[in-house]
Parts: C-alpha cells; sequence; structure tokens
C-alpha cells in the first residue's frame, strides 16, 4: 500500500509540529510547512526542518518546506510541488494560524489590532489551502481536510478575533464538505483540548498556581493520532461536515494520547453544543 501523503501547516511547532509527528509515526510523508527556517526565528524555537527530522526519526517521511500563508503564490508552489513528487494527497491539516500573545484585560479594543491577523492566516489561508489542495485530493479518489479547531467557536476564549477564526473555520469545514462529498473527500473541523505546547507552557509559566487550571493538557500528538485514525475508519464520510471534539472522537475511534491516557471533553465547561441525534449523523 503506497504511504499516505499529507501537508500539515504551521508545523515548526506546538499542535502542527504534534500533529505531524503522529502522522509521521504511522509511516506517512508529511510535506511541513511553517515560516520558521533558522533557529531563532520565533522565541519558542522549532524550525519544520526539525520537525522534518524528527518525522524521519519516527518511521515516516518528512518534508520541510518554508511556507508563509499570508503568500498566496507561496501556496500554489507548495501544492505543485506535491502534484509534481506525488500526483495525488492523503490528508491536508490547516493549523497555521497567526496567533497573537494572550489578550490583556480590558478589552479587544485595548490589544493590538494585529489581533485581527488571525482571520487572515487562520481562516482565509485555510480557504487558500484547501483551493490548492482539492484537485489533489479528488484524484487520490479519498481524501481528508482538517481544520485544527477549538471550543472558542461557540465560547469566548482570547477575544472575538479568535471566536470569529474557530467559528468560520468550522463552517468553512461544512460547505467544503458539501462540495467535496460527491468525490468521496471528507472536510472537518477537529477541537483541540489543552494544549502542552511551547507557547502554552511558555505562558503558564507566567501565571501564579492557583490561576493554572487543573484540567490535565493534551499532547500535541494527540489530535494527529486521531486525524491518522479517521483517515483510517471506513466511516471517514459520515462524519465529514461536523466540528468534533478531538478527545469525544478519539474516544469512539480507540485512540489514547501518547502516555496512554484518553483526553476528557470540555464540552459542559466550555460551552460546546450538544451531541447531535443519533439520526443526524453522516
Amino acid at each position: 500500500m503506497a504511504p499516505v501523503i499529507a501537508v500539515v501547516t504551521g508545523a515548526s511547532r506546538g499542535a502542527g509540529k504534534g500533529i505531524a509527528l503522529a502522522l509521521g509515526a504511522t509511516g506517512a510523508t508529511v510535506y511541513v510547512t511553517g515560516r520558521s527556517a533558522k533557529p531563532g526565528d520565533s522565541r519558542h524555537g522549532g524550525t519544520v526542518a526539525d520537525t522534518a527530522a524528527l518525522i524521519d526519526e519516527a518511521g515516516g517521511t518528512g518534508v520541510p518546506v518554508v511556507v508563509d500563508h499570508a503568500d498566496d503564490e507561496a501556496v500554489a508552489a507548495l501544492f505543485a510541488r506535491v502534484a509534481r513528487e506525488h500526483g495525488r494527497l492523503d490528508i491536508l491539516v490547516n493549523n497555521a494560524a497567526n496567533v497573537a500573545e494572550p489578550m490583556r484585560p480590558g478589552g479587544f479594543w485595548a490589544n493590538p489590532i494585529q489581533a485581527a491577523d488571525l482571520i487572515t492566516v487562520g481562516l482565509r489561508s485555510h480557504f487558500v489551502a484547501a483551493h490548492h489542495a482539492a484537485p489533489l485530493l479528488l484524484a487520490n479518489g479519498r481524501g481528508l481536510i482538517v481544520h485544527t479547531g477549538h471550543y472558542g467557536a461557540v465560547s469566548y476564549h482570547q477575544g472575538p478575533a479568535y471566536g470569529a477564526q474557530k467559528a468560520g473555520a468550522d463552517k468553512m469545514a461544512a460547505d467544503m464538505a458539501k462540495d467535496l462529498r460527491p468525490h468521496h473527500v471528507a472536510a472537518v473541523s477537529i477541537w483541540m483540548g489543552g494544549l502542552r505546547t511551547e507557547r502554552a507552557e511558555a505562558h503558564l509559566a507566567t501565571l501564579p498556581p492557583a490561576a493554572r487550571t487543573a484540567v490535565p493538557r493534551e499532547s500535541p500528538q494527540f489530535t494527529g493520532r486521531v486525524i491518522a485514525a479517521l483517515y483510517a475508519s471506513p466511516d471517514l464520510m459520515a462524519y465529514s461536515g461536523r466540528a468534533l471534539i478531538g478527545a469525544e472522537l478519539g474516544a469512539r475511534l480507540g485512540v489514547t494520547d501518547v502516555d496512554g491516557t484518553a483526553p476528557l471533553s470540555r464540552r459542559d465547561e466550555l460551552g460546546a453544543p450538544p451531541e447531535p441525534h443519533p439520526s443526524l449523523l453522516g
């Protein structure tokens, strides 16, 4: 069987890095994109080459590609390269996001206006990547587009720009799914819980102990494990178009985190909508 070909955007560090590593551990060839080309490009560390090397060590094939997802021509070139080298694509994970530093007290008007950049690289960029990926997914005859999401789509988290990006990505997945369904390509949004990322750990270290949540955090690899299991599932198309809580989907598919634990859904705590009636699934 030919290896899975995947593109994971925004994978120099954080959730994207973890997802790319988890897919690589299944033997996939993973194109790793991000702006970080050399150490020091981000104060949180990490480069696309670092992630690609770890994928190789995990048993997959990592392909580092420096891409600014605000540059449409660079994104087009990325997928043209995938087309030349493989002629198809199995999985696209849209994770790249221009995330501002955590919101300061005082409301959105008291914070830098650059918070809105998340709607450019984080929402528009999802559409651009999917636009170029779709012909390759169709050529494959089966495929999956994932937008990494969060409970902030329906509850307050990091301000209105963040919420708009997450809600928009959910709606985009639903509408992409409608267009793609006749071609057996699925599109979903997967809500991640709190993650043990470099950025999150740095932020938590600045907080007093009493302000740190006691809820266990997911590894960045967990969502990648869920994506791999979803793509392999014969029920893939039944999930298409939905916003899915990663912890709940993982439980359905028998996926655990890297330490063997089962991450908890935060549906009640963070205001997620109720599960749809089984008759509405698929």
